[in-house]
């Protein structure tokens, strides 16, 4: 038997289901839309935009750069060898006074001057030394004039030697003052030979054509025998000496060129005159003399006593060659960049040898037919896609590439 909360809750689930149907009826757009929002709402989830992504394509990669490229090419490049060394004279003359306590009265020649051989340079006092040479001479007349006194009677004396006019001892006498008057003749002349020599030397002059390198000579000063007054460099000749190390020593030649700059930028060419016959224990290097053309000009540009470097030209060989802007320097060591045929670049450390103007030479790591990047070479990473501006070459070296694949 229902109890009357029993009978209460059946009355209101019957007043609810009425209410509900009279809703339902009265409100099927409602419906309709609400289920319209479901499905769509669905249907969005269902087509997520990682869905859409998936089945589309991905976008083509940008190239980096538009680059040109190259090939390496074979070229004869010239053997040098590279030195330094200083410049100096050939041979240097010292020229001194040979006049003992003379006065220097006149000095004709300076620093830098060219003179001649026999050339005047300066002259001391010979008062002294004409009064010593005039002096000479009569000790060579009287000299003579007792040698002829000497001699006559040394004539009588073997003109009456056989009659017994006179004894042995007197003609032995007269013969031996002969001798002696004779002696005497030569001893006068060797003073006055000694004298004119010491009248000679009052003037000096040059040994030889050259260059006035250093000057000492003052007027008024008495220098002694010996002392220096001059230093000249000898013909004008200078030579550069190149210290060489002895592992490159063997590939100079007497006789090969050589070309020596200056400081201010001056070029010489010179020639191997010799080799150094032993190296410096210290240095490990030996001395190459080279012979640079004479230049007696004031304003010449090499001197002696400079610094200069230079190259001994030891001929030709084939070389691998590349343009300067392809090869690029990084962390000290340079490198290029090869041309995949999947327009990508490999970097590739190189090793490099000479220069000869825009060129480079390869030792090792390309090959004769390997497309190098030329233009913008500095700009790239191992592994960019670049755009070939010569795409036709590029072209071409992808097929040989592939080909040697």
């Amino acid at each position: 038997m229902k109890t009357t909360n029993d009978k209460l809750n059946d009355k209101l689930k019957g007043k609810l289901k009425d209410k509900l149907k009279d809703q339902l009826k009265t409100k099927p757009l409602a419906l309709a839309l609400l289920a319209a929002m479901i499905v769509g709402s669905g249907g969005v989830m269902l087509y997520s935009p990682s869905s859409s992504a998936a089945d589309e394509k991905k976008p083509a990669a940008t190239p980096a750069l538009t680059v040109s490229t190259t090939r390496p090419e074979s070229a004869t490049l010239p053997l040098r060898l590279t030195a330094n060394g200083n410049v100096a004279a050939w041979q240097e003359a010292s020229l001194g006074s040979e006049s003992n306590g003379l006065r220097l009265t006149e000095v004709r020649v300076n620093v830098g001057d060219v003179v001649k051989k026999g050339q005047v340079l300066a002259v001391f006092s010979a008062d002294t030394v004409n009064a010593d040479v005039a002096q000479a001479k009569a000790a060579l007349a009287e000299a003579r004039a007792n040698a002829a006194e000497a001699q006559a009677n040394a004539k009588r004396a073997r003109a009456v030697q056989a009659s017994g006019a006179l004894s042995e001892q007197q003609v032995s006498q007269y013969l031996t003052a002969e001798q002696t008057a004779n002696a005497r003749i030569e001893s006068a002349r060797a003073t006055l030979a000694a004298q004119q020599l010491r009248l000679k030397y009052t003037q000096v002059v040059a040994p030889d054509s050259g260059v006035i390198s250093a000057r000492t000579a003052t007027v008024g000063s008495v220098v002694g025998t010996g002392t220096e007054l001059f230093r000249m460099i000898r013909q004008g000749r200078l030579e550069w000496r190149a210290e060489v190390t002895a592992a490159e020593l063997k590939n100079i030649r007497v006789g090969s060129t050589a070309t020596v700059k200056a400081a201010n930028g001056s070029e010489l060419q010179g020639k191997v005159r010799m080799i150094a016959p032993t190296i410096d224990p210290q240095t490990r290097s030996a001395l190459v003399y080279v012979d640079l053309p004479p230049d007696t000009r004031s304003n010449a540009p090499f001197k002696a006593g400079m610094f200069a470097s230079g190259h001994f030209d030891l001929g030709t060989s084939a070389a691998l060659t590349l343009p300067q802007p392809a090869v690029v320097v990084r962390d000290g060591f340079p490198y290029v960049f090869r041309l995949n045929a999947d327009s990508r670049v490999s970097q590739l450390k190189v090793q490099t040898g000479r220069r000869v103007g825009e060129r480079i030479e390869i030792l090792s790591g390309v090959k004769a037919d390997m497309p190098v990047v030329l233009s913008g070479a500095g700009f790239l990473n191992d592994g960019d896609l670049v755009r070939v501006a010569n795409a036709g070459q590029a072209t071409a070296a992808a097929a040989a590439q592939r080909a040697a694949k």
